[in-house]
């Protein structure tokens, strides 16, 4: 239950920092430093009990990887999206929140490959960083994956929105950040990606099981 309870937690704060940093604007052109940031410390925080996913695409990436199995990889997607509906709740109700529900994507063909190629790069990183034998017990992995998602948003924002991470897209979708007729590219281009990062890992480490 613990590894639940994480995940949700930090699903949270990050779905929020979202919310009233960017979509709130709280944070302007420099939302994506305090959503890097917040994902670097909830990773620091959970790390240790969940592996600090926070992410449906991360724990598909873990899942293909082989070190989650199906049934504790739904139960972390219930967990990060409640995670993600508790974030629009107090975005929404508490700070006052509320987008245009306008679309963010540029062209079907940017928004794709932006949250792929994001997502990609996330689950990269948290896999060789996180997960990887030769990484094992390091202490950088946090702000290695925190950086990945800042470089991204910072890359790709402008593009789709910079979500990488289907719980933030529903979030945001709540939110009305992101339109909801756009959310079958987040799903699309998130899960895709990460599901690329855990068969590339494979390819790479074969002894690494």
């Amino acid at each position: 239950m613990n590894k639940y309870i994480t995940e949700f937690i930090g699903t949270m704060f990050l779905v929020l920092v979202i919310g009233v940093a960017a979509i709130g604007g709280a944070a302007d052109a420099m939302a994506p430093l305090a959503i890097g940031s917040i994902l670097m410390v909830m990773v620091y925080a959970g790390g240790h009990i969940s592996g600090g996913h926070y992410n449906p695409a991360v724990t598909l990436a873990v899942l293909v990887r082989g070190k989650i199995d199906m049934g504790g990889a739904l139960t972390y997607w219930i967990a990060q999206i409640g995670g993600a509906l508790a974030a629009w709740a107090i975005a929404t109700f508490i700070f006052d929140v509320v987008g245009t529900g306008a679309s963010v994507i540029k062209s079907t063909g940017q928004g794709l490959a932006a949250e792929f190629l994001g997502s990609f790069a996330l689950a990269y990183v948290v896999l060789n960083s996180a997960t990887a034998k030769g990484t094992n017990g390091n202490s950088f992995y946090g702000l290695a994956i925190g950086f990945t998602v800042m470089a991204c948003a910072f890359t790709f924002g402008s593009f789709s929105g910079g979500a990488f991470n289907p719980s933030v897209a529903i979030g945001a979708c709540l939110m009305k950040g992101f339109a909801w007729a756009d959310l079958w590219i987040y799903l699309i281009g998130c899960l895709g990606g990460g599901s690329l990062a855990g068969i590339i890992f494979n390819l790479n480490n074969p002894d690494d099981k």
